[in-house]
């Protein structure tokens, strides 16, 4: 077991939703099964359901509940501190902001800006397929 603290960007809720079979899906899986801690924010959210929305429209019933499921697993975590770290995509700083205010071990990412920093104020920033890795 994990007393873990982890911040899900938003390519990985994405994916752990729509394919259950995708390396996101059994690591929150895994997660799920060693209680570690998930978070984000209402920002990461947003950018999560408008992904959804405009890139696959057409969401099946089954991938819809996994949705839901997957929204219920986080804590939703309120950033008071504004990051400017990552300048190529600005958006990309609200993960950096949720990981902070939850006071995250972990950022989990597919996102370039992201691993290019591999940490930031000790949080580690990783792949899920590095992850599952280090659980296994």
């Amino acid at each position: 077991m994990f007393a873990w603290r982890i911040t899900l960007d938003t390519n990985i809720l994405i994916s752990a939703s729509l394919w259950e079979r995708s390396s996101c899906s059994k690591l929150l899986q895994k997660f799920l099964e060693d209680d570690v801690s998930m978070f984000t924010s209402f920002a990461i959210l947003d950018e999560f359901i408008r992904v959804l929305k405009r890139d696959f429209p057409d969401t099946g019933e089954e991938a819809k509940n996994r949705i839901q499921f997957i929204i219920k697993m986080l804590t939703v975590v309120y950033p008071e501190t504004m990051i400017d770290i990552i300048k190529e995509d600005p958006s990309d700083n609200k993960i950096l902001e949720c990981a902070v205010a939850s006071n995250s071990d972990y950022v989990i990412t597919y996102d370039k800006h992201l691993l290019t920093i591999k940490e930031f104020q000790g949080i580690k920033i990783v792949t899920p397929e590095v992850m599952l890795k280090a659980i296994e």
